[in-house]
């Protein structure tokens, strides 16, 4: 665990000072890097790429809270040799290929539909609007005593075919949970 958050840590100290102006505020800031770290630390089944250079894309849905900070975050890195782009979507039936969505909460009106949509493919959705994971969203943001928490639901990712890491679990409240 010291170096899963070592790691975050060194990451955000890296990438902070190469964002100028219109950058997000500090807590998106950490929840991008979290949104990278996601790609590492989640297997997707082989049948989710189609080639093995095919990038992992890591995609926001709605308003764009992180601006151009997630890019830099994700900029040259690979996960599995694989390239990580960012993909931005106005709309759920834009989305073709996608590994991590993140639901930005402009998308709340929505957002039942979207996450009911999204059922049946290879996506791990992240949010952080209250009613997220009560819609069946699988990774959570929470802000609790200025810290970001997050929650799990662990039966959504797993009924959506992915495998969470446990190091990244053992940073996480875990919901849902199916023992193997």
């Amino acid at each position: 665990m010291p170096v899963l958050r070592s790691l975050f840590l060194m990451l955000l100290a890296s990438v902070s000072a190469a964002v100028a102006q219109g950058a997000p505020d500090r807590e998106h800031r950490v929840k991008a890097v979290f949104l990278f770290n996601f790609a590492q630390f989640v297997d997707w089944p082989d049948s989710v790429f189609a080639d093995p250079d095919e990038p992992l894309v890591v995609g926001i849905l709605g308003d764009d809270p992180f601006k151009a900070y997630l890019d830099e975050v994700v900029r040259g890195e690979k996960v599995n040799n694989r390239p990580i782009v960012v993909k931005r979507f106005r709309k759920v039936e834009e989305i073709k290929d996608c590994e991590v969505l993140f639901v930005s909460p402009s998308e709340s009106p929505r957002l039942e539909g979207i996450l009911s949509s999204l059922k049946q493919k290879h996506i791990l959705t992240v949010g952080e609007s209250e009613d997220f994971q009560r819609y069946g969203g699988m990774v959570n943001f929470a802000t609790e005593g200025g810290k970001i928490r997050l929650k799990i639901n662990l039966e959504q990712v797993q009924e959506a075919g992915l495998s969470v890491s446990s190091k990244l679990l053992r940073l996480a409240d875990v919901s849902g949970a199916r023992r193997e």
